[in-house]
């Protein structure tokens, strides 16, 4: 009996990824608690059994698994966001399984998300499985040296602007042997925009910032209010910003390089990424959202995986395996 255990499933992206690379499993079984990801997942694969919160999932009763897979919540360990890494509320940093374990016995509240890394490491030890893949973003040393030790293997650097139109960085995690870089497949930003005048369009984003009256950024200036600013940059322009959950990270504007400020209020032009254009940076087939708002599915495409990426590195699972 073949087994797919899937944490964290989100959207499944990991049973697009077993389907590229040729991989067939008899099971597909995911952790999973967010409905809307559930709902898009189960419409597109019927036969997979969702399993509850990865908290509550009793790997030791299980059959081993073939392969094991997850990317576990990444907002502390992002540069984006709290850089707290994995920690408890009182701010004592987590390094170790049985320390964490230690602790949510005691009842301790942890910081964020990304301490559920350690359900991970729990799981994988309790279910022993042949392969196991886990992918997080780039974070501090501190943090990818602990995780590295923890799982006895050094991360694989992939980024999916090889295999699509997305600067999209990612730390693979696996013992799937012999990984390598996939092969840059040359995809520019626009040629997987919708309309003619695809060409033109620069790519943006929307951040908040305090300017003073040269419009010199002041960012630790409390006294400045923050305006909404439209941001084009000359760097990396043939390849889209990274998708996330937040529809202003990634825009389309016919606007040449430079700063726009107050553009929500400026009415400057400018545009949001199309549900299929997402879809395209994420490598995801188009007609995937069935049933679920678009709004719902740029985020759960925001929070998943480039699935060509995924494929790519189960691609070196050997032939014989799968």
């Amino acid at each position: 009996m073949k087994i797919a255990l899937s944490l964290f499933d989100g959207m499944s992206c990991g049973q697009l990824a077993l389907q590229r690379a040729g991989i067939s499993v008899d099971y597909y079984l995911a952790s999973e608690v967010d409905k809307a990801a559930m709902a898009v997942a189960k419409k597109n694969f019927p036969d997979m059994e969702h399993i509850g919160d990865v908290r509550e999932v009793d790997g030791a009763s299980m059959v081993s698994p073939f392969i094991l897979m997850g990317g576990s919540p990444c907002q502390s360990f992002s540069f984006a966001g709290t850089r707290k890494g994995m920690s408890t509320e009182q701010g004592e940093e987590i390094t170790t399984l049985e320390r964490y374990l230690e602790l949510k016995s005691e009842g301790f509240a942890f910081s964020g998300q990304s301490y559920l890394f350690w359900e991970f490491v729990r799981i994988l030890r309790e279910t022993n499985p042949r392969y196991f893949l886990l992918e997080n973003v780039c974070m501090a040393k501190k943090w990818e040296r602990v995780i590295s030790d923890v799982l006895n293997v050094e991360p694989i650097l992939i980024d999916s602007r090889l295999v699509s139109a997305q600067m999209r960085r990612r730390l693979y995690w696996t013992n799937i042997p012999g990984v390598t870089q996939p092969k840059d497949r040359g995809i520019k930003l626009h040629t997987i925009l919708d309309g003619v005048d695809a060409p033109q369009l620069n790519k943006g984003a929307i951040v908040g910032r305090r300017l003073n009256a040269f419009g010199k950024r002041e960012d630790y200036n409390k006294g400045i209010p923050v305006m909404q600013c439209l941001e084009v940059r000359d760097i990396n322009r043939d390849k889209s910003n990274c998708l996330t959950t937040v529809a202003k990270d990634t825009v389309l504007t016919p606007l040449p390089v430079g700063r726009y400020p107050n553009v929500f209020k400026t009415k400057e032009p400018f545009r949001y990424y199309a549900l299929s254009e997402c879809c395209r940076l994420q490598t995801v087939p188009e007609n995937y959202f069935q049933g679920v708002s678009e709004h719902q599915a740029k985020k759960l495409l925001g929070n998943g995986w480039t699935v060509e990426v995924i494929a790519h590195i189960l691609s070196h699972i050997p032939q014989e395996e799968r």
